[in-house]
């Protein structure tokens, strides 16, 4: 994906076009360029459960542009001006910040990702400067900003973190909403009837706003239905998951 490319791609996102992404859990760059070769609108690192360190999210990062066809997000391990900067100035083209439960904490993430004056992102782009360019008002201007909803504050704040200025996106986190629901596991089918009228208030907030409505999918037949469901883009599963369905498969059949 040429730099070009990839702001488009950024620019899908905010413009609410369906956009569908991969996640990347572990530290393996040339699993990750693999990955980033197929097609997928974009690709996500996990900084805060995946199996990467700093050195991991930037590998992964190069990774991703190295695969030509996928624009990279980086879910940051939290609501810090610090790690946010870090992933964008790594190369992030845009931040997923979790566990965000207020339009005060969307506006410090928001901030976290513009430079002054519009926020308080410090100057030091590193590989950031080479496809966004060293003007912030650019910077500023391509940066993809999305926090998750997990939690039930966050749930009934949802519309007023959605009115937050400057922020591009709110992204599901099914998993931690599914417990924060009363689940007895982060897929109990309990309170899944729960967890689809949540997702779909979250969906409808954004889009009151127009602004980009994401969740985290197991799979491709479940982001296909969050699509449907009024979500701009979803996430597929990870590389770790699959890796371990794939290998099971194998095994099985080779037994059977």
């Amino acid at each position: 994906m040429t730099t070009s490319a990839a702001f488009d791609a950024v620019g899908r996102l905010r413009r609410r076009e369906r956009s569908v992404g991969y996640w990347i859990a572990t530290d393996n760059p040339v699993g990750t360029e693999r990955i980033a070769r197929l097609g997928y609108d974009y690709v996500g690192i996990d900084a805060q459960h995946g199996l990467l360190d700093y050195r991991g999210w930037l590998a992964a990062l190069l990774a991703i542009e190295a695969g030509g066809r996928s624009a990279g997000l980086v879910r940051v391990p939290a609501n810090d001006l610090t790690f946010i900067g870090q992933a964008l100035d790594a190369g992030a083209h845009g931040v997923i910040v979790p566990l965000v439960d207020s339009a005060e904490q969307a506006a410090a993430a928001v901030r976290a990702c513009r430079y002054p004056p519009e926020g308080g992102r410090s100057y030091g782009p590193m590989r950031a400067g080479l496809r966004i360019g060293p003007a912030p008002a650019e910077a500023n201007a391509h940066v993809f900003c999305a926090v998750m909803i997990e939690t039930l504050t966050a749930l009934e704040n949802v519309e007023a973190i959605a009115a937050t200025p400057g922020l591009d996106g709110v992204y599901v986190g099914p998993s931690d909403l599914t417990l924060a629901l009363g689940g007895a596991s982060s897929t109990d089918p309990a309170v899944a009837d729960q967890l689809d009228t949540a997702a779909g208030r979250v969906a409808a907030a954004a889009s009151a706003r127009g602004i980009a409505a994401g969740i985290h999918c197991p799979d491709g037949a479940t982001a296909h239905r969050r699509l449907a469901q009024g979500f701009t883009f979803a996430t597929v599963s990870s590389d770790l998951v699959h890796l371990e369905q794939a290998a099971a498969a194998h095994l099985a059949a080779a037994r059977n």
